[in-house]
């Protein structure tokens, strides 16, 4: 499915296939968690409702921000694993997550500290140690 851009503005761009309420959570446990089946997802604590979360893979995979496969061991079960293209959206979580804990922290009181996930440090190293790590488990993964 090709998909139609609202206008030329790289932003908007971006928005059209990662902007809605789920996508960048869904990148953000794939990243973050490791998270890479559907009954994975559905246990988030946003709590994405089956139909929403399925549509939002098959948009994900549409768009090459995610492959669908078997697990060598076990070809029963579909998993999601990111391709480069998602991977790359590592700085963009990165920095919301930041913003969020500098500007968000006072309306959210249940905001958990984000120096305890390790974003007390250089963000581009935090970036770079999240991305390579990612790598490292798909890999794993796909023995």
């Amino acid at each position: 499915m090709k998909k139609e851009f609202r206008s030329g503005c790289p932003l908007a761009s971006t928005l059209d296939i990662v902007g809605d309420k789920w996508s960048l959570l869904i990148v953000r446990d794939m990243l973050f968690q490791g998270k890479k089946t559907f009954k994975d997802f559905s246990a988030s604590p946003e709590k994405i409702a089956p139909g929403i979360l399925s549509s939002r893979l098959k948009w994900l995979e549409e768009n090459e921000l995610v492959t669908k496969q078997k697990l060598p061991k076990n070809q029963k079960e579909n998993i999601y694993l990111l391709t480069e293209k998602g991977i790359e959206l590592a700085p963009i979580i990165t920095e919301i997550i930041l913003w969020s804990d500098k500007n968000l922290r006072v309306q959210n009181t249940a905001m958990f500290s984000i120096a305890e996930a390790g974003f007390n440090q250089d963000k581009s190293k935090v970036t770079e140690a999240i991305q390579n790590n990612y790598r490292k488990v798909v890999k794993q993964i796909l023995r």
